[in-house]
């Protein structure tokens, strides 16, 4: 509860400046960790060791040293102002203090990325070739780490210390008011009775409650809990209703106004107000959604998958008069956000009227409730914050070593002047790192190692290029072989999370191609013409429903193999904004609906078909 006052605080009073703020955001949160978190999977969390409360003692003795230093390191001038020894040991304090939190919360893979970049940032003036750089002192190296906001304070854990945590806190207290279950009931009024009904609103409900969760994890708890039983007790298997919430909640952090913690970090690297980055969000993600809503139409007409049972079908007005205060708080946060608030304003302005609307339905409202709801605001950013961290040392470290420039020398090796195999090398780079950190830390880390090269080198203008790398690190929560998304639901369905993750990723296998899209096509992110964005978005949701339809191999009825395959092509094409992709895939799709027309049901009508197309 502190943690949230004094963020609270922090946003709406404080006239510290922002290095002051986020020292000791992050010094409050490692007094926090160590207790909570235990040093090993097998230590228990309600039984500290005193390694742990030693460690708490020391995060709050740096949270005490910081606090009362903060005017000088205000006025501090890096590099030429010499480190006083209490510099010295507290400065390398909280590093080490924030490696061994990130190795709690995120485990080995990122804390190796990080114990790797500062080994090159110590000794690469060792190294020969191209990836020496010159000389940086242990002085040096924790000055700018610590003591300014090029490092250790950067953009990640800013972010964390402002927007992100205040946005979470709005979720948090909407989701515990109420509104999750408004939303659920909700989408089952409006999609419950329709073939596959549950897994229908399982992608609604998803969808609703994660455009103001913004985390995967979280809304796969959170509405997983109560799909994933109905989807398997109406005949669906555990791993596809496990995998249809993975993939509905993963788009969440991608679906505005919300978006997740990721997108302030990129408000912040590019300058790009946040407004215009949820409106150039929007469309993408709704096609993301209904590609996942077209394959699970297609699927459950294939499997024969029922609606759920008119008794488990609220009605629509006791629905709307219980729980239309909730929609409140959301028309608060969008109409802040046009209004031209900053994020942390309008995330308070969110906050604050939820708690109106909770006090208003004075039944479930307790200053207990709003307790709980700050307390596990506090306890979901610990992990956050410890990759975020995590995410800034190395970032710093690639900022002192000039590392961005070699990365993107190497890939303009590796792809020449192509386009395209660029941006296959860095979604694929994006999902690499994501597999080992949650989303903010992947993108942050692609974008300070990808972006550079997509701007500069190829004139990719930053809010596509930005939103690119940030669609492939969210993809990364439920692409194998970590999706820590897939495990979330698994505990839940009692599957196997590898297998619960490739049926997320084949529900939603046109998420992965819509990035490459808007990249090529500025029209999908609502930039040009009306004629040019209306033209984009029509062609795109063409392309994704015949990906739907190739990949589900059903419509009406079985498609044999060349129906398939000319639907797959011509979804393709319509991704691609030319004239000659059209009228390829205007062709394509003929050919498509002449061999839907000659088959019959069954792998004969296939064969037919084909003879036909001969």
């Amino acid at each position: 509860m502190l943690v949230a006052a004094y963020t609270i605080w922090a946003a709406a009073f404080s006239t510290w400046d922002v290095l002051s703020r986020t020292i000791v955001f992050l010094s409050m949160m490692l007094v926090l960790v160590f207790p909570l978190i235990g040093h090993s999977e097998r230590a228990r969390a309600d039984r500290p060791l005193v390694t742990d409360w030693l460690l708490a003692a020391l995060a709050f003795a740096s949270l005490v040293f910081f606090v009362s230093e903060v005017d000088a390191i205000g006025q501090r001038m890096s590099l030429f102002d010499p480190l006083p020894p209490s510099y010295w040991f507290f400065g390398s304090a909280i590093l080490l203090m924030s490696l061994e939190a990130a190795r709690r919360t995120v485990g080995l893979g990122l804390t190796t990325i990080v114990v790797l970049f500062v080994a090159y940032n110590l000794f690469g003036h060792l190294l020969a070739g191209p990836l020496t750089h010159g000389h940086i002192t242990p002085g040096h190296f924790l000055d700018l780490m610590v003591f300014t906001t090029d490092g250790l304070f950067g953009a990640p854990v800013q972010v964390t210390a402002t927007y992100a945590f205040l946005f979470v806190l709005f979720g948090t207290l909407l989701e515990r008011a109420g509104g999750g279950e408004f939303f659920f009931d909700f989408a089952a009024i409006f999609a419950g009775r329709r073939p596959g009904g549950p897994a229908k609103v399982a992608v609604f409900s998803s969808g609703l409650f994660g455009m103001v969760s913004g985390s995967p994890t979280s809304d796969v708890v959170t509405t997983g809990s109560v799909t994933i039983p109905i989807m398997k007790r109406l005949g669906y298997s555990p791993r596809l209703a496990a995998g249809v919430e993975v993939a509905a909640s993963t788009g969440g952090s991608i679906l505005p106004p919300v978006m997740g913690s990721a997108v302030f970090i990129m408000v912040e690297f590019t300058g790009i107000p946040y407004v215009e980055i949820a409106v150039a969000a929007l469309v993408p993600a709704i096609i993301y959604y209904v590609g996942i809503y077209v394959q699970v139409h297609l699927r459950s007409l294939k499997l024969g998958l029922r609606g759920l049972p008119e008794e488990q079908i609220p009605e629509l007005a006791p629905t709307l008069k219980r729980g239309f205060l909730f929609l409140v708080p959301l028309v608060t946060l969008v109409g802040a956000l046009w209004a031209g608030y900053t994020p942390t304003f309008v995330a308070l302005f969110g906050a604050a009227s939820v708690v109106a609307v909770w006090a208003l339905r004075w039944r479930t409202f307790s200053l207990r409730a709003l307790y709980d709801g700050a307390a596990q605001t506090t306890f979901n950013m610990v992990a956050v914050t410890g990759a975020c961290a995590a995410a800034g040392m190395v970032i710093g470290g690639i900022t002192m070593t000039g590392l961005a420039g070699k990365v993107s020398d190497l890939i303009a090796l590796l792809a020449g002047s192509n386009l395209l195999l660029t941006l296959v090398i860095g979604g694929a780079l994006t999902i690499l790192l994501g597999m080992g950190m949650p989303t903010p830390a992947a993108y942050a880390l692609a974008a300070a190692l990808v972006a550079p090269t997509l701007i500069r080198d190829f004139g990719v203008p930053a809010i596509q290029a930005h939103l690119f790398l940030l669609y492939f690190a969210v993809l990364s929560a439920m692409t194998p072989p970590v999706a820590v998304a897939a495990y979330a639901a698994a505990a839940i369905a009692d599957d196997n999370p590898m297998a619960i993750a490739f049926v997320a990723c084949n529900l939603a296998v046109s998420a992965f191609l819509l990035p490459f899209t808007f990249i090529y096509d500025p029209g999908l992110m609502l930039i040009g013409g009306p004629a040019a964005i209306a033209g984009s978005i029509v062609s795109v949701l063409l392309a994704v429903v015949l990906i739907s339809v190739a990949k589900e191999g059903y419509a009406h009825r079985p498609l044999g193999p060349v129906t398939r395959t000319l639907c797959a092509l011509a979804g393709l094409a319509y991704l691609v904004p030319n004239l000659y992709s059209l009228i390829y895939g205007t062709v394509l799709l003929a050919a498509a609906l002449v061999s839907l027309r000659w088959s019959q049901p069954g792998t004969a009508g296939a064969d037919k078909a084909e003879a036909a197309l001969r």
